[in-house]
């Protein structure tokens, strides 16, 4: 799976956070609600705009992962929106299902880098150590 393509959904997604935010903010006077959804909600991509850039394999991991906790933490606040009544349910599906599907993906990548550090960190079969 292409790493871009996960950056620009995060991305995407990160924009319709930030006019949730105002709706929210403007609207619904809800300040503190409108802080959390669009620190979370932007943070994925920028974790994951970090990540690409990442030294290692294992700073990238590292990085993908969090970006993954900060899309965990925005499906909460957008479940709590949608419990809470502050913003009705079909106004904030599509954001929902997008933050799960960009999660999967997240979740993806980590796993497989995961495996690809573990697999370089494994000694070939047949190798010998020189005596000496």
């Amino acid at each position: 799976m292409p790493d871009s393509l996960v950056k620009d959904r995060s991305f995407k997604f990160a924009v319709r956070i930030v006019k949730l935010a105002r709706h929210l903010r403007d609207d619904k006077r809800e300040y503190d609600l409108a802080s959390q959804i669009l620190r979370a909600g932007t943070s994925i991509g920028a974790n994951i705009n970090e990540a690409l850039g990442g030294q290692s394999d294992k700073d990238f991991a590292s990085k993908m992962s969090i970006a993954a906790k900060e899309a965990r933490e925005t499906l909460y606040w957008l479940e709590l929106l949608d419990e809470a009544g502050v913003v009705k349910s079909e106004k904030i599906e599509g954001l929902r299902r997008e933050c799960i599907e960009i999660l999967r993906m997240l979740k993806s990548i980590v796993l497989t880098t995961n495996q690809k550090i573990e697999a370089a960190n494994v000694p070939r079969s047949g190798s010998r150590r020189k005596s000496g």
